[in-house]
């Protein structure tokens, strides 16, 4: 338990799989209050909130969220509001894939559109929209953090990832501006490039391994961190976000 964490709130986007469950789990074993959002299944979200209520007697709320509508995200923190207090970190995580990022994810000549345009809304708009939100109730009380996630395919080559590649670069660039702007809070922690890059190295300095043009994808996924792993990192970062 992190004393310091301990009675804080986090929202976080697709906290159902992934890193974004991990991140549910991580952060409330530290004694923080959690809101997440999921995509469709109601029955997995709310199981997800007993389980993590019971194991670690933190107040955790899920909420129906379509990432490609991220102008809701208005609405989504109204409905928040009702249920927790403050907030105090916010993860922008949840990402698409399926039909939706058709056109988008695939050889340069095979790209659409349609679903550049997807990607870029459930990782750029989503992350502005939700950020914009979140900031303006961290400034109520003085402060909070807030972390975007990203990946190492802007930086390394890999096959059919330039949709994706492209806009975590977007998003990477856009969560840097807002950080230097966002001076009435105590702190934005920028993350884009810390929270994953940190822990593909394997050991190996994270330049290094950008540098290595010759990196082929089974190479990077070998060093890939675990989910786990990477919401361990973002919960460890947190608990030093207003030093």
């Amino acid at each position: 338990m992190n004393e310091f964490m301990k009675g804080k709130t986090l929202v976080i986007s697709g906290g159902t799989k992934g890193i974004g469950k991990e991140c549910v789990y991580k952060f409330a074993s530290n004694g923080v209050n959690v809101a997440f959002t999921y995509n469709s299944n109601a029955q997995i979200a709310e199981e997800i909130c007993k389980d993590v209520e019971e194991k670690y007697s933190v107040k955790c709320k899920c909420y129906a969220f379509n990432v490609l509508e991220p102008e809701t995200y208005k609405e989504l923190f109204l409905e928040i509001d009702k249920d927790f207090d403050r907030v105090d970190f916010f993860i922008s995580n949840a990402m698409i894939y399926g039909r939706a990022v058709v056109g988008g994810y695939g050889k340069f000549m095979k790209l659409k559109p349609r679903g550049l345009n997807n990607i870029y809304t459930a990782t750029v708009n989503a992350f502005v929209c939700g950020a914009q939100q979140a900031a303006k109730r961290m400034q109520k009380q003085g402060g909070g953090a807030i972390v975007s996630l990203s990946s190492t395919g802007n930086l390394v080559y890999i096959e059919n990832y330039s949709g994706h590649g492209t806009n975590k670069a977007a998003v990477e660039g856009v969560q840097a501006i807002f950080a230097k702007q966002a001076d009435t809070l105590n702190k934005v922690i920028e993350e884009s490039k810390g929270v994953i890059e940190e822990m593909t190295a394997a050991g190996e300095p994270q330049d290094k391994i950008a540098k290595q043009a010759d990196l082929t994808k089974e190479a990077l996924e070998k060093s890939v961190a675990t989910m786990r792993e990477i919401a361990e990192l973002i919960a460890s970062s947190q608990s030093e976000a207003f030093d």
